[in-house]
């Protein structure tokens, strides 16, 4: 096997284009917007801009969860953001989220619209907006703030990390698969550790912690994550297992998780989602390529 030469970093670092890997096409070291584009805005008073990733997963499964509590201001239109073709450097998605990631959310319930981005900030609006998943006060909040934010902290050494070189890097490279390897599995450890003293993160009560953590870790243990169950022996995680799966339980949950999905059974994409009656109608078995 022909080993790559050893790297000796420059002493000014310079943009290399041709640089190889997944993102190549759309990675680039600078900020701001590439093209004009406005953003759509249907009919409700919540208007996610997002693709079905585990940080989109986060919203989308609050506000299935807000709306099945009988949240009716929780009602929203979520369009899809093709990441894959650059749609997060548009004018108008750049507005919203000048970091240019999904999710993006505008809030125009009110007088002036705000705006909202990074997804464990979403969140926390919406639970505060209404009042639900979000302890309220003392060591409860607090317990469910230090997960959320744990989460938000962690899992960049999860996809950013680990997945990348496992999975979307142009080389296999061990010193950085072994390093987040080890970190990932340190990482499950300690969700077990803290799942085998209490049903959720925050305690007794599913929260926001539960909702940030799940698409990211449950998805891990349950095998949707990079082919890598196996490879980090997700089974010996039998806490965050029993957690993860009544988490999917959840009528809501399932419903989230396929909003602005662009993979995965045809059964299981709501490419976009406008009202709850799109879940019956407009997934992409029932509509086929005409959302494509």
């Amino acid at each position: 096997m022909t080993q790559s030469p050893p790297y000796t970093p420059p002493k000014v670092w310079t943009w290399n284009k041709a640089n190889g890997g997944a993102f190549a096409n759309i990675n680039r070291p600078i900020a701001g917007p590439t093209h004009e584009k406005e953003l759509p805005v249907g009919r409700h008073p919540l208007q996610l801009y997002s693709l079905g990733t585990p940080n989109g997963q986060k919203v989308t499964i609050l506000l299935e969860e807000l709306l099945a509590a009988g949240h009716a201001g929780a009602e929203y239109d979520a369009w899809l953001i093709k990441i894959g073709e650059g749609d997060q450097f548009g004018s108008g998605f750049v507005e919203v989220n000048p970091n240019s990631k999904i999710p993006a959310l505008m809030d125009r319930s009110g007088p002036e619209p705000v705006r909202v981005f990074e997804s464990g900030a979403i969140l926390l609006y919406l639970a505060e907006k209404f009042g639900a998943f979000l302890p309220a006060q003392g060591a409860a909040r607090a317990e469910c703030l230090s997960w959320l934010f744990w989460q938000m902290g962690s899992a960049p050494y999860l996809g950013g990390g680990f997945g990348h070189f496992y999975t979307y890097a142009p080389e296999k490279i061990e010193y950085a698969i072994d390093r987040f390897a080890m970190e990932v599995k340190r990482q499950l450890d300690v969700l077990d550790r803290r799942l085998a003293e209490v049903p959720y993160l925050a305690g007794a009560d599913y929260t926001i912690a539960d909702i940030a953590v799940f698409p990211w870790y449950g998805g891990l243990v349950l095998g949707w994550q990079y082919g890598a169950g196996e490879f980090l022996s997700v089974q010996d995680y039998t806490h965050v297992r029993r957690w993860a799966e009544a988490i999917l339980a959840r009528p809501a949950v399932k419903r989230g998780r396929i909003v602005n999905r662009m993979s995965g059974e045809p059964s299981e994409q709501l490419r976009e989602r406008h009202e709850a009656g799109d879940f019956d109608t407009k997934t992409q078995d029932k509509i086929g390529d005409a959302a494509s």
